[in-house]
């Protein structure tokens, strides 16, 4: 009888290594029962930096929260959108009806057909439309996948310039070399590494520090520039950006002015009319934590914690029935 194969040792971990902060705790009746770790950076009106847990300084992949860039990016391609179009071009939706229906109608506009999206075909992000979608016979479409509207405002980018459109993906191409400078101009450092997001558009690394930087500068911006542009039409129709019952869409609702953006593996940015603006990500990835570290980051930033508090709300249920909370710890 054969031996069982040696179990493989952990890794050793690296000289200087230092788990980050726990941000929120998990309470199931009256009981910790996990944590969630991260790092996150809080910026004064002014820019400096008022507060930063973990090391904010290392680059993360944005993910979503690189969205108001890469609409800037297609912006300065001179794509002309404007409204909800352009929320649309910067949004993770949940796929809704009226997402889908714009979807649709942009792609039309522009004279090109679903099947030239290079996003993957995908159920709606939202968890209430998707069981609404798959219940009238929906299946996995690349218009339902959230990331939709920023592929057709590149797709529809390319057509324009003249550039391939079979390659509107790839980092080397003119529009993701143009995005890439919008990247490295608002976050005010060098993307350090490029990698590819769960839509397969090029993903670009930067720190935290950076990333709220970048958000400060879009509400900031001159208000005829691309990234003002941007912010202005996220905030004007941040249903667009998100959904319905989404955390983005009721802050921005709630804080007229407010710029505010998720990402996926649990990542966020926020950014106020005056300038203090806010980045975090999680580090497990978890997006239920988000909503309570982003309301309690908020009251760090002056917010009211009335106006955030409904989004700070995450319960655990227990046979149906309320019996704890994730709550922040900081």
């Amino acid at each position: 009888m054969s031996e069982n194969p040696a179990i493989p040792s952990p890794p050793a971990e690296l000289p200087g290594d230092v788990a980050p902060p726990v941000l929120a705790e998990v309470v199931r009746s009256g009981f910790v029962e996990g944590r969630h770790r991260g790092s996150m950076v809080l910026l004064a009106a002014d820019g400096s930096v008022q507060a930063a847990l973990g090391d904010v300084t290392v680059p993360v992949f944005p993910r979503s929260a690189n969205k108001p860039m890469q609409a800037a990016g297609v912006l300065r391609a001179g794509l002309e959108l404007t409204g909800e179009r352009l929320a649309l071009a910067a949004a993770s939706h949940s796929g809704e009806d009226f997402h889908l229906d714009l979807v649709r109608k942009m792609l039309a506009e522009h004279g090109l057909s679903a099947a030239r999206l290079q996003c993957p075909p995908d159920l709606p992000l939202d968890r209430v439309e998707a069981e609404a979608y798959l219940a009238a016979g929906g299946v996995r479409d690349r218009v339902a996948m959230n990331c939709s509207g920023k592929h057709t405002a590149m797709l529809a980018a390319a057509a324009l310039r003249g550039w391939p459109a079979e390659s509107y993906l790839d980092p080397d191409h003119p529009l993701q070399r143009l995005i890439r400078e919008v990247v490295e101009e608002a976050a005010g450092e060098r993307v350090a590494a490029v990698g590819v997001d769960g839509c397969g558009a090029p993903l670009m690394a930067i720190s935290l520090t950076g990333l709220a930087r970048a958000f400060r500068s879009f509400v900031l911006a001159p208000p005829d520039s691309a990234e003002r542009r941007v912010a202005d039409a996220m905030r004007a129709h941040p249903e667009y950006v998100a959904g319905t019952r989404r955390h983005d869409t009721h802050l921005m609702r709630a804080l007229p002015g407010t710029l505010s953006k998720m990402g996926a593996e649990a990542v966020q940015a926020t950014a106020l009319p005056d300038g203090r603006a806010l980045a975090f990500k999680i580090e497990d990835g978890a997006t239920r934590a988000l909503g309570p570290v982003l309301a309690r980051a908020l009251t760090l930033l002056g917010v009211n914690p009335e106006v955030a508090s409904p989004i700070g709300r995450t319960p655990l249920l227990g046979g149906g029935r309320e019996v704890g909370e994730l709550r922040p710890t900081f």
